[in-house]
């Protein structure tokens, strides 16, 4: 017997769903200022290498033997590989390989990686039409403003509860871009959100193993087959989104309509998003960010007694795993990644590799981190003290860690990490070629360009 409940919901919400449709589908091309474009390229070029670089991992290889299982059409290409499949498995393979290192963009207020799924559906889809670059640059920025703004909507308290907020509002952003792409009108596009609404993917759980970057790609594919369901008529609720048994409302029991409605068209959230110098979960920069300021102070493992580490409550509770078995679960664990630090004095995918992690001397060192919660500390910050063998005491401590808003990646840097990725993969002179028609891909009259340089 069905039992019946009554659950406190708001019912005078605002149309959001259709106040995002018409800003979708009606905005103009290029309606924003130059940073703004300028970020946009560069969160396509960062999520372009994150894909390129973990082309052949194993989670990629597993994604596409099982896709071929559905002996899928040659429509789209798979950036970093010279197989072609379906534009949705295209989506849903580029979605993988983009998150696999955790190494991609991050929207700081809500913790969303949003080229994931957006980028991932745009490009196969985008590939397919023939687009231009202006045609994806305007869709990218779309899409991820409508995912960030309803991750905006629902967080923290719809993260606090166990949900992976990059897959519960990707597969809004990535419907929203390629609707944008397709030309939808505005019902067509209501429709697009409302079909992705029911389909939020990603749970909290699954941090440190391949189903994590799996929830991206899923997003990437149920978005793009979202707009190509209203594109055929599909119909969905309109009010999808903030119905008293909608998206927002069911997620979460937080739901700031505001973060939806205030300045849209005027403020973008492409522009508060960061890239990670560091390849692993983003409340860890901080604390290898002072461990590598510790070395360069000239602070050797070997002379290490004990590592103390004052962070927020949050840091352990997402990446507290004391003993990773492998580059994955490394990824989540503090204290592996305070050892590659001060190790390596860096933190890019090398030093998340399995060997690497169970690698005797970064265990021995590992060991030697004690992680306490002070929430004094905020969670960009750390506060970190080496003790020594001899005695001495050095202590680092990182108010905003490299790669944040306050202190952002350069040009530069990012076109570095895009090497360190892709140069393996695509070779240096095509990884050079393919950095330059990212940069100018606002101007490129077929995506195809760049597409082309991605296979090997």
């Amino acid at each position: 017997m069905a039992i019946n409940t009554t659950v406190a919901a708001d019912h005078n919400a605002p149309p959001i769903t259709q106040i995002l449709a018409n800003f979708v589908a009606n905005h103009p091309s290029k309606g924003w200022s130059d940073a703004v474009d300028h970020e946009a390229h560069r969160t396509f070029l960062n999520w372009l290498g994150c894909a390129v670089g973990a082309a052949d991992h194993a989670a990629a290889r597993a994604a596409l033997a099982a896709v071929q299982m559905f002996e899928p059409s040659k429509q789209a290409s798979i950036a970093g590989r010279k197989d072609r499949v379906d534009m949705g498995s295209a989506a849903l393979i580029n979605g993988i390989t983009s998150h696999t290192f955790d190494f991609d963009d991050t929207h700081l207020k809500t913790i969303i990686h949003p080229a994931g799924p957006v980028a991932s559906a745009l490009l196969p889809l985008a590939e397919h039409l023939g687009s231009t670059g202006r045609e994806v640059i305007d869709a990218l920025v779309l899409g991820i403003d409508v995912a960030c703004r309803m991750g905006n909507t629902v967080y923290p308290n719809h993260y606090d509860r166990g949900w992976h907020i990059t897959g519960t509002t990707g597969m809004l952003g990535s419907a929203a871009a390629c609707a944008r792409l397709l030309k939808l009108n505005t019902e067509q596009t209501a429709m697009a959100l409302g079909i992705a609404a029911s389909q939020p993917i990603g749970l909290r759980e699954q941090f440190g193993t391949m189903t994590k970057p799996f929830h991206p790609g899923a997003a990437a594919r149920a978005g793009l087959m979202s707009a190509l369901l209203a594109k055929q008529g599909f119909t969905a609720s309109p009010k999808a989104l903030e119905a008293p048994r909608g998206w927002a409302q069911v997620v979460s029991d937080k739901y700031d309509w505001t973060e939806v409605t205030h300045e849209l068209g005027e403020r973008f959230e492409i522009s508060f998003n960061t890239y990670k110098p560091f390849a692993c979960g983003i409340v860890i920069h901080p604390s290898i960010d002072a461990c590598v300021q510790l070395r360069e102070q000239g602070v050797k493992a070997e002379d290490v007694e004990r590592i103390e580490l004052r962070v927020h409550s949050l840091v352990l509770e997402l990446t507290g795993k004391k003993e990773p078995k492998d580059g994955l679960q490394g990824k989540f664990s503090v204290y592996h990644g305070c050892a590659a630090g001060l190790i390596f004095g860096r933190a890019a995918e090398e030093e998340f590799d399995d060997h690497i992690v169970t690698r005797a001397d970064v265990v021995a060192l590992r060991n030697k981190v004690q992680a306490t919660v002070d929430n004094n500390v905020r969670e960009e910050s750390a506060d970190v003290t080496a003790f020594l063998k001899d005695g001495r005491q050095v202590h680092v401590f990182v108010e905003h860690a490299i790669g944040s808003l306050h202190r952002p990646m350069s040009d530069a840097a990012l076109e570095a990490k895009f090497h360190g990725m892709s140069d393996a993969v695509l070779g240096a002179d095509t990884t050079n070629a393919l950095l330059q028609a990212c940069w100018k891909l606002g101007d490129a009259k077929d995506v195809r360009q760049v597409t082309a340089l991605t296979t090997p």
